[in-house]
Parts: C-alpha cells; structure tokens; sequence
C-alpha cells in the first residue's frame, strides 16, 4: 500500500478513536451533575468564588500573621519600603496554586528588577490549617528557582489565623470557598500588586505573568499610581475527585479544551495528507524536480 494511503487511514483511524474518546470524557460533568444543569455550571464550591477589582483600596497593615521562621508579623511590617507583589494561595494545595507561585517566580526572574531592591514578594495562606513549616518549605522552593543571590530576604511566605486570612482576602476582593468534603479551597488565580503604603494598584489575573506586565505594574505601584480595571478570565481551583465522581469547572474546561485542539490538530492532518495525495496523483512533481522529469532513483 502506498505509504500516503497508510499514514491516511492511520489518521483517519486516530480520529476517530479520539473523538470517540474526548467527547465522552468531556460530557462526563454534564452526566454527573444535578439534572437540568448546563455542563459548564460552576461547581457549588465555586459559587461565590471571584476575584474583584478593588482598586485603590487600602490593605490594612495591623493584620496579624506568622512569616516562615515562625516570627509573628504585622502585614503593615512590609509596607513603606517599595511595591508588594502579592499572592494569596495554600502550601497544600494539589492544583493551581503551584502554578500561580511558578509563573509568579518565572516573571519575577525574567525582569532585571530584583526582590529587595525594587519590590517585596508576600504570600499568603488562605488555609489557617497551615504553618511556617509548610511555608519555609515552599519559601524554599521558589527562593531557588528565582535564584538571585541576597533576596531571600525580599520573599515573605505567611500563614495566620481564619479572621485575619479572610479579612485580607476581603479587602482585595479574593472571595474564596472550603469544600469540606475533599479538604480542598476553592479559589481563583491571580496577584495583587500593592503600592509601598499597602494600596492596591493593579491585578494580575491567570497563572501565566509576563514579564513586561510584571514590571509595568511594579513601576506603577513604585509611583503609587492606581491602574485601571483590566478584563479578566477566572481560572479556578477546583478539580476531579474520585470520591464524588465529579470534575470541577477548571479540570472540566481543561479536557474539553485539549480534546478539541487534538481533533483539528488530526483534522490539519488528514488536510496535509489528502493534498499531498491528489500532488503524486496528478502528476505534479516534487518541489526541485523540473517537469517530465521522473524523481524516482
């Protein structure tokens, strides 16, 4: 068989083994969820769940927390010096979390700013479950990835009690939820961009942080400039549990997403395919190869 036949029905075969296979997985959360509800429906846990724009607003800075050594802290300590990129998280968590710390770090490092110098970095615990040995670790963790000498000093990783935790989390409008049943928060992803006083300047929404937009925002908050509302597309950490037998909306969105995208990547194929097929059965020659000349060795 020529091999262009072969690598045609291969295609075809693939595609649809993966339609066949996408959609069913991609309906699963409209299958598993309360009858009459569209499959793209927030999961209970999500209702609520939001990341408003506050800006201008003052954080205030008598709110009590405990950094990673386990040195009781004022927010307010980190006010005064230079912009705060903030970030409001968990140490536990088994999704998003990571990826907002990692693209956070990964836009901090490709800026020629340096924590300590131009800004401070300050996360924050939304689980008062949590203490500084969670924190030191995952200090740790992205203080080496950064990995600039001298600025470990500039990244502050705290933990604290429920009434202090949600009151920050209120005033930049990080509205968040605990699913009790998976022992998991529910939570939107993004930074906070303080000016040195402790006003909010900008937002910073995903988990993916340019760094240009990274240093426009700290520029800004450094002159106590108040940025503008900026359009902003929630992702959302809440996932599959097997124990309930549910997909949350991000993993949902996820699958759905990459499903298609292999489908019209099979589709460009088969596209490809056809076209060099319909070439050799007409005639028309290999690129370098003159007319009515045979190609063949």
């Amino acid at each position: 068989m020529h091999a262009l036949a072969i690598l045609r029905h291969a295609a075809l075969a693939t595609l649809l083994v993966v339609t066949a296979a996408v959609w069913p997985v991609a309906g699963q959360g409209a299958i598993r969820s309360e009858p009459g509800d569209p499959s793209d429906k927030k999961p209970r846990a999500l209702e609520g769940v939001t990341y408003a724009q506050r800006l201008g607003d003052q954080v205030p800075a008598d709110l009590a927390f405990v950094d990673e050594t386990g040195k009781s802290v004022r927010l307010g300590d980190y006010f005064g010096r230079r912009p705060i990129v903030l970030a409001l998280a968990y140490y536990e968590c088994p999704m998003l979390c990571t990826q907002v710390l990692s693209g956070m770090t990964a836009g901090l490092k490709g800026l020629k700013f340096s924590a300590g110098q131009e800004f401070e970095v300050v996360v924050v615990s939304i689980d008062p479950g949590e203490g500084p040995g969670l924190a030191a670790a995952k200090k740790a963790t992205y203080v080496a990835h950064y990995d600039r000498e001298n600025t470990a000093g500039a990244w502050h990783f705290l933990t604290g009690h429920k009434a202090d935790i949600d009151r920050l989390a209120q005033t930049v409008g990080f509205s968040y939820s605990y699913d009790e049943t998976i022992d998991q928060y529910a939570h939107a992803a993004g930074l906070s961009i303080l000016t040195p006083d402790g006003r909010i300047a900008r937002y910073l929404f995903g988990i993916d942080f340019a760094p240009r937009d990274l240093r426009l925002a700290i520029v800004e908050a450094a002159d106590r400039k108040i940025g503008s509302p900026v359009d902003s597309v929630l992702l959302y950490c809440y996932h599959y549990d097997p124990a309930t037998g549910k997909y949350g909306l991000m993993a949902m969105r996820i699958v759905r997403t990459a499903g298609v995208l292999f489908v019209l990547a099979m589709v460009a194929g088969w596209v490809v395919l056809r076209r060099r097929e319909r070439r050799g059965l007409y005639g028309v020659p290999p690129v370098g190869v003159p007319p009515g000349a045979s190609h063949k060795a």
